[in-house]
C-alpha cells in the first residue's frame, strides 16, 4: 500500500529566543576585534610509514627522491616506488598572538590515492602563509579518528581515514601579532550581527565603564579609544573590562524554515497580526490488489488469468477556523500554533501563505 500522506512523524525544531527580562550577552561573545584574528598556512608534504595504503603516484615518488637527494643519494623516482608513501596537504591556523617557538594543531589530508593515512608519520614540512612565507615547521605522528582493514575479499573501514591530526605537529617560526590598537590610539569591535540597536546598546555600555570613550561608526562597528591615562601595560586588563560588560543583543524579526529537514526556528521578535487560520489535510491512499477472471462455466474460449486491481481513496481531513491574535511573545505564537495539533510540514504552509497575506510581521527566509 502507498501512502502520500503528510508525516506527522517528521522532525519539528523550534528554536525559541526568550530573552525577555534575561541577562544580556558579554561583549566578547558578540564582536570581533579588528586586527585580532588568524592567518590560515598551507604546506605540501610526504607522510611515510603506511602498510601498502599510501599512493604510488609520481608526486609522491618524486618527493621522497628530492629528499633523499637532499641527503646524498642519488636516486631516480621509479627507485622508490611503493605504496608505503602518501603525499599530503597540511594545514593549520597561526594564532594572532602565537609567538616563536609556541606549537600548534595541524591538519594532514591525502591529496593521492592513498586509502589511509594510518599509523603514517609526517616528514618535516613547512607550512607558508598567503604571502609565501614560511611561518612554521610541521613534523610528527599522525592521529586519526577512524581505522581501516582489508584483505583478499572484504574490507572493513570506521570514520575517514585519509585526514588525520597531529596535535602541537607544528612549531612557530616566524611571527604575525595581532594589532588591537589602530594609528590613533582605538580599538575597533566589529559586530557578528550588525544591528543598530545592538551597536547603540554596545556604545552606551562601554561610556558607563569609560566616559566619552566610544562612537558607534555604522550598524556593525563601534570605535573605542583609549583613555590616555591607562597605565602602561594596562591594554589586556582594559580590553578585558571591555569584554565582560553586558549588553542586551537586539535581533531581527526572521523565521527561518528548513523544509528538507522539517526544522523551523522562529525569533524572539516574531509577531502574527490577527487573522484567521484554517488548515486541512489531504490524504490520499492507492491500494494494489490482485484479482483472478475465470471463463463462463461450460464455456470453450477464454482461459483463467490474473488482473490488477488499483483502489484509490481520499480523505480531507476537516480543518476548524481558528483565530491567532497579535502574540506578545514568541512562546504565546508557539503555543497558538501548537494548540492546533499541526504537523511541521502545516507550520512551514503556515508560515508562507501568513507571509503572502501580509499578516507575518518578519522576515521570511527559507532554506
Amino acid at each position: 500500500m502507498i501512502s502520500r500522506t503528510i508525516s506527522a512523524a517528521a522532525v519539528l525544531a523550534v528554536v525559541l529566543a526568550l530573552g525577555a527580562g534575561a541577562r544580556g550577552e558579554r561583549i566578547k561573545d558578540i564582536v570581533d576585534i579588528k586586527g585580532v584574528r588568524a592567518n590560515p598556512l598551507m604546506g605540501y608534504g610526504l607522510v611515510v610509514g603506511l602498510n601498502a595504503t599510501g599512493d604510488s603516484s609520481i608526486v609522491s615518488q618524486r618527493m621522497l627522491t628530492n629528499l633523499l637527494r637532499r641527503s646524498g643519494l642519488v636516486l631516480t623516482p621509479t627507485d622508490v616506488a611503493s605504496k608505503n608513501i602518501a603525499f599530503v596537504t597540511v594545514t593549520a591556523e597561526l594564532g594572532p598572538f602565537a609567538r616563536a617557538g609556541t606549537t600548534m594543531d595541524v591538519t594532514v589530508s591525502a591529496a593521492g590515492s592513498a586509502t589511509s593515512l594510518q599509523g603514517g608519520t609526517l616528514l618535516m614540512t613547512p607550512l607558508a602563509g598567503a604571502d609565501g612565507q614560511v611561518y612554521a615547521v610541521a613534523q610528527g605522528s599522525l592521529v586519526l579518528g577512524g581505522f581501516g582493514a582489508s584483505g583478499q575479499k572484504s574490507a572493513i573501514s570506521q570514520n575517514h581515514t585519509t585526514v588525520g591530526l597531529i596535535p602541537s605537529g607544528a612549531i612557530v617560526e616566524r611571527e604575525e601579532l595581532g594589532t588591537i590598537l589602530d594609528e590613533g590610539g582605538a580599538i575597533t569591535l566589529s559586530l557578528r550581527n550588525a544591528d543598530f540597536a545592538t551597536a547603540e546598546a554596545l556604545r552606551t555600555a562601554i561610556n558607563g565603564m569609560a566616559p566619552a570613550s566610544a562612537e558607534t561608526l555604522d550598524g556593525g562597528t563601534v570605535r573605542v579609544r583609549v583613555p590616555r591615562a591607562l597605565p602602561r601595560g594596562e591594554l589586556v586588563a582594559f580590553v578585558n573590562r571591555l569584554g565582560a560588560l553586558d549588553v542586551k543583543a537586539d535581533s531581527p524579526a526572521l523565521v527561518v524554515i528548513n523544509e528538507r529537514t522539517g526544522t523551523i526556528v522562529v525569533g524572539e521578535n516574531v509577531g502574527i497580526s490577527t487573522v484567521a487560520i484554517s488548515h486541512g489535510n489531504l490524504s490520499i491512499v492507492t491500494q494494489e490488489k490482485e484479482a483472478v477472471s475465470q471463463p463462463l462455466p461450460f464455456s470453450r474460449a477464454g482461459t483463467t488469468a490474473k488482473t490488477q486491481q488499483t483502489d484509490i481513496t481520499a480523505v480531507e481531513e476537516a480543518g476548524a477556523l481558528r483565530v491567532v491574535q497579535r502574540p506578545v511573545s514568541v512562546s504565546e505564537l508557539a503555543r497558538a500554533l501548537n494548540a492546533m495539533g499541526l504537523t511541521p510540514r502545516d507550520l512551514i504552509s503556515i508560515f508562507e501563505a501568513l507571509r503572502q497575506a501580509g499578516a507575518l510581521q518578519a522576515q521570511l527566509k527559507v532554506m
